[in-house]
C-alpha cells in the first residue's frame, strides 16, 4: 500500500491483545510487528480510505424475489392503491 520506508513508533495496547498478537505471529512464522503492521494497512485501506464512499461498497447478493410486491393485491395492501 504504501512504500517501504519505515518509520518507528511506539503504541500503547492492552496486555492481552499484545498477547494474542505474540501467539498468532509464533504459529504462522510471523512477528507480531509484522501481523500490526498489517493491521494498520488493512485500518488505514479499509475504514480511512476506502469505506467512506459508496463507489467502494461491493454488492451482495440476497437471493432472488420471494414476491413481487408490485403486482395484485400485495401491492393494494402495503400502499392503499397509491402506486
Amino acid at each position: 500500500m504504501y512504500d517501504n520506508h519505515m518509520k518507528p513508533v511506539t503504541i500503547n495496547v492492552s496486555e492481552p491483545l499484545y498477547q494474542l498478537f505474540k501467539e498468532t505471529a509464533l504459529g504462522s512464522d510471523r512477528t507480531a510487528s509484522e501481523l500490526i503492521r498489517e493491521a494498520m494497512e488493512d485500518y488505514a485501506r479499509n475504514r480511512i480510505l476506502g469505506a467512506s464512499t459508496l463507489e467502494n461498497w461491493k454488492p451482495i447478493s440476497l437471493g432472488g424475489i420471494k414476491k413481487d410486491w408490485a403486482l395484485g393485491d400485495f401491492r393494494d395492501e402495503m400502499l392503499d392503491d397509491r402506486y
